[in-house]
């Protein structure tokens, strides 16, 4: 994401930090709180190593302790997590897919009897401490309340009081991976738990353009997921009036990322390989 959005921006006259609205999910929130405060995006890079390097682990880490979860959601949880296929949708497609009826109960379910990990993203947080961003109202960050299984977008007007960096923690809270995220006396996760880009929550009307990174939906155990999810949210756009430009990696990202998504040693290679997407999607606009 960072490399796609500076290559953009090294191409052209824009700079994504004067958005109208910025809306992140998991990785994304902590790209998107980085533009909000106003700073390039390479501020928040630690932020970002802090984050991979809490979830990479080792591949026989435990995935956390207590609780007894359903047999599949266990077995899901500790497959992606050995393989290192915890992104921006950490685990929704592997933990959900064969959930029904889909929404607010089934995640509610999910999520009250999965393992509850005491691992904090205590690095993180002193990351996001250091980027000084606000919620100005320009700034959304999707995460899913634990109990009841909804989805929460912090900064949304009704949505719950919080900090940006309570809110970007609770929205990289991968579930069986971190402890959820308290905020007002309610436990958070991930947002890619309802969504892997939660699209549909983009603010604007009829006119607005909206730029959409979608990661996971390249190559790899969320692709399919992920190209799903952008079929259904990108027609609630286009209802709106919206014109929407949708970007998953191309073939040199997915080469560059390979196939553990969480594999740090890869950064700088996705970061360029992004970067030279970026500024070929200038030339193809």
């Amino acid at each position: 994401m960072r490399g796609v959005i500076t290559g953009l921006e090294a191409a052209s006259d824009l700079d994504f930090r004067d958005c109208e609205y910025v809306l992140g999910t998991s990785a994304g929130s902590i790209v998107a709180a980085t533009l909000v405060s106003g700073r390039r995006l390479e501020a928040g890079d630690r932020a970002a190593r802090a984050w991979g390097a809490a979830a990479g682990g080792g591949a026989d880490a435990p995935v956390g302790g207590g609780g007894a979860p359903a047999r599949g959601l266990s077995a899901a949880a500790r497959a992606a997590f050995r393989f290192g296929t915890v992104a921006a949708s950490p685990l929704a497609p592997i933990a959900f897919a064969g959930l029904a009826p889909a929404g607010r109960f089934a995640r509610s379910v999910a999520l009250s009897t999965a393992p509850r990990p005491a691992r904090r993203l205590n690095a993180l947080a002193g990351h996001l401490d250091s980027l000084g961003a606000e919620f100005d109202g320009r700034l959304r960050i999707a995460a899913v309340d634990r109990a009841s299984g909804a989805r929460v977008l912090f900064g949304a007007p009704g949505a719950p009081t919080a900090g940006v960096r309570d809110a970007v923690l609770a929205s990289c809270a991968v579930p069986w991976l971190f402890a959820p995220v308290e905020i007002a006396g309610r436990e958070y996760v991930d947002g890619g738990v309802w969504s892997p880009v939660n699209l549909d929550a983009a603010p604007g009307g009829r006119g607005a353009h909206v730029l959409c990174l979608a990661p996971t939906a390249g190559a790899g155990p969320f692709k399919t997921f992920t190209a799903a999810a952008l079929v259904t949210e990108e027609m609630a756009l286009r209802a709106r009036g919206m014109r929407l430009r949708s970007v998953a990696p191309d073939a040199d990202s997915v080469a560059a990322i390979g196939p553990n998504l969480m594999a740090r040693d890869r950064v700088e290679p996705v970061v360029d390989a992004g970067f030279a997407q970026g500024v070929a999607l200038t030339r193809s606009a």
